[in-house]
């Protein structure tokens, strides 16, 4: 019974990441964590780790799935990396010397608010006018932003993937996909970085549930990301948008369990 219910948990944790991986370059950890530690009883650490080995293999899939399409800007997006991980160290060591729990729904309510934007005002930037930007100045806003992101995120300690995707088409003009297909090559090297120290200091998880997940989000992920290539930007917004909402409130109401 106990297998059962894993089983089932980590079935519709890893949809949920899946789709929101896929779509939206979402990070898995806004949707694993809290189910595991909600549903199974796990510990809150071990569960983040969990969720962010989860976003590895989804993240890298899909970003070769974007990239395979075209919708990949791996130089700027390397550029980015670097300032997102560096200054996310930055931002952990100011959020350690102010004693708060300040703005612990931060990613709940980005995903949430992010998805009714994608919806109602849906980015439909084309490549043609994405590309018209001069290198020299997309190279800068790429280091600015990625400073903003990983300091938001050491800060706070959530909401990359949705920072990510909202700089990327509202800042620096990128059209949808190649905003997602860039944030996702972006993320599953954050996540790997971020996994590995989970693990080292958390110690081993337990390997069914960390199988599960990486297999359930890896199959939603590839799903969402082919359909993403495919779809028309219309569409996509409206079905990232639906997804980020649902996703948003489905994690609300886990926090009142």
């Amino acid at each position: 019974m106990e297998i059962l219910i894993t089983v089932i948990v980590t079935f519709f944790a890893g949809m949920g990441a899946g789709l929101g991986t896929g779509f939206a370059g979402m990070s898995a950890a806004a949707v694993i964590s809290p189910m595991l530690i909600t549903f199974l009883g796990m510990d809150p650490y071990l569960a983040v780790g969990i969720a962010l080995a989860s976003d590895v293999l989804a993240s890298a899939v899909s970003a070769y799935t974007y990239g395979k399409n075209k919708n990949l800007d791996v130089k700027n997006g390397l550029v980015m990396m670097g300032s997102v991980l560096l200054f996310t160290m930055v931002g952990s060591y100011v959020s350690s010397l102010v004693p708060s729990g300040t703005m612990g729904n931060f990613s709940v309510c980005m995903t949430f608010l992010l998805g009714i934007k994608f919806i109602v005002k849906p980015v439909m930037t084309t490549k043609e006018s994405m590309q018209a930007v001069s290198a020299k100045k997309r190279l800068v806003q790429s280091i600015v932003c990625g400073m903003l992101i990983g300091f938001i995120c050491g800060f706070v300690g959530a909401g990359g993937g949705m920072m990510m995707l909202l700089v990327l088409t509202s800042v620096l003009g990128y059209e949808l996909k190649t905003a997602v297909g860039t944030s996702v090559f972006i993320m599953s090297f954050t996540a790997l970085t971020g996994a590995a120290s989970h693990f080292v200091i958390g110690g081993t998880p337990d390997v069914l549930t960390l199988v599960l997940c990486v297999l359930f989000t890896l199959l939603w992920a590839q799903i969402a990301a082919r359909f993403a290539n495919k779809a028309a930007p219309k569409t996509l917004n409206r079905a990232t948008g639906i997804v980020l909402v649902v996703l948003g409130a489905v994690i609300f109401l886990f926090s009142f369990f």
